[in-house]
């Protein structure tokens, strides 16, 4: 199987992906399964699914082409409270201008912003899922998934997510 490998650069605000050669032999199983939580974090994170099974669960259901998925996993809320992102009365101001941007490993990449991820706002349910029914994510969907089951359409519910940026746009 091939795979493209690519860069992802932010510069002005705008995003770009430019593919670079494939890596032949390399498919979605066989590379490293971490997540990276970087940006305006706290503390940048590496986590593995063991780091995720030692973390609180919790599942959501996707319904796709008449087709119905439990995933399992944690909270991005909770990812993003472990790397240090203040939520709460500590996001009012400011913070309110801010956003993760999920990667995934083709350089897809998705947005939500932190009012809505935040309990105390909007307190949406979206997972980083590392299961798929119980057992783990098919080969195609690793290392991880964002699943967002309150969006009507599920195109923010991608897979093969290697990173989690945060954005801060008042500094």
């Amino acid at each position: 199987m091939m795979t493209l490998v690519g860069v992802l650069a932010v510069a002005g605000g705008a995003v770009s992906y430019s593919a670079g050669p494939a890596q032949v032999g390399q498919d979605a199983a066989a590379a490293p399964r971490v997540l990276k939580v970087e940006g305006a974090v706290a503390t940048s994170l590496t986590l593995t699914p063991e780091d995720l099974a030692k973390m609180p669960r919790a599942t959501a259901t996707l319904t796709s082409d008449g087709t119905t998925v439990t995933y399992e996993g944690v909270l991005l809320y909770d990812v993003l409270a472990k790397a240090g992102w203040q939520f709460g009365r500590g996001m009012t101001g400011k913070g309110m201008a801010s956003y993760v941007a999920a990667t995934a490993r083709d350089g897809y990449q998705v947005i939500f912003t932190m009012a809505e991820l935040d309990p105390m706002f909007a307190g949406e349910k979206v997972l980083i899922a590392d299961k798929a029914d119980g057992a783990a994510l098919p080969g195609r969907e690793m290392p991880f998934r964002v699943v967002a089951p309150g969006d009507k359409m599920h195109a923010r519910s991608i897979y093969s997510v290697v990173k989690l940026e945060v954005v801060r746009l008042r500094p």
